[in-house]
């Protein structure tokens, strides 16, 4: 599949060590970032310090930092999404230390509610979850973070991790139910 994508030649061009591709490529992805961190942000406590603008700054600081081989926008979302993942999985984690889990952040994920009594899941067990997830089947796990917290397409998913979108749906039906059965009990 031909990527035309002009983010695709910008994050090629400045792999290549074009210094003016990366000041063409943040303005065209940070509306995606933003759109994304703002899904994460939009169900946690309202006492939360990390506002939606700082984990954009910080993911695209990771971003810039990396030693990756850009293939295209989907890897280019994909590895943005992980990294924004991280970042509110560590601030987490610190809050939690501080707070000794007086007030867990709460996310709404980019899809439907994955708990049975409709409640969101803390960031935290939705991080161990995906973490025994991935020891079951690395990609399924990818594919969940693909579409939770990459708000990636099945086609952009598909492309990313070389599948068919057939393939992406099945898994992800399966993922969910997993998720699902491993939170009830946590939420």
């Amino acid at each position: 599949m031909a990527d035309d994508n002009p983010i695709t030649q910008l994050l090629q061009d400045w792999r290549s060590g074009d210094p003016k591709a990366l000041n063409e490529l943040m303005p065209m992805v940070h509306s995606h970032l933003r759109q994304l961190a703002n899904n994460y942000m939009r169900g946690e406590n309202a006492g939360h310090t990390l506002q939606a603008t700082a984990l954009v700054n910080e993911a695209f600081l990771k971003l810039v930092d990396a030693s990756v081989a850009w293939q295209n926008r989907a890897h280019f979302i994909a590895i943005a999404a992980r990294a924004m993942r991280q970042i509110l999985i560590d601030h987490a984690k610190s809050k939690k230390r501080q707070k000794r889990g007086g007030d867990d952040i709460q996310v709404t994920l980019h899809e439907a509610n994955i708990a049975d009594n409709q409640q969101q899941p803390d960031l935290l067990d939705i991080e161990d979850a995906l973490n025994k997830l991935e020891k079951i089947d690395e990609r399924k796990a990818q594919i969940i973070e693909l579409s939770f917290f990459g708000g990636m397409t099945y086609e952009e998913i598909a492309e990313a991790l070389s599948i068919s979108e057939a393939t992406v749906d099945r898994e992800l039906r399966f993922s969910k139910a997993w998720l699902q059965r491993e939170l009830s009990n946590t939420v």
